[in-house]
């Protein structure tokens, strides 16, 4: 399977790793074209992110064991898009 897209919601400690620690082993992944790292909330113990990924044939598995061996945690993936082509969410009005 293809894999174009991956968006991950990741938490980290509040000062390790740096977002930058994350990016670093984010962009050892084969296959990686493109990345962002969005801060979504800060609590006293915890920074909550999104990571969005973008590249051509991502292993998931690999980046996974990348982001978790910089020392983040990797509760869930939120967006999978695969295929020959980039597919934007379009929301259904209801």
């Amino acid at each position: 399977m293809n894999i174009r897209r991956v968006v991950l919601d990741v938490d980290k400690a509040l000062r390790i790793p740096s977002l930058i620690e994350i990016g670093e082993a984010i962009n050892r992944c084969p296959g990686i074209q493109a990345f962002n790292i969005t801060v979504m909330e800060v609590d006293q113990e915890t920074v909550g992110t999104s990571i969005t990924v973008e590249g051509d044939k991502i292993d998931y598995d690999e980046l996974v064991r990348a982001i978790e061996s910089s020392g983040a945690v990797v509760h869930s993936l939120d967006e999978l898009v695969c295929g020959e082509r980039v597919i934007d969410y379009v929301p259904r009005i209801r």
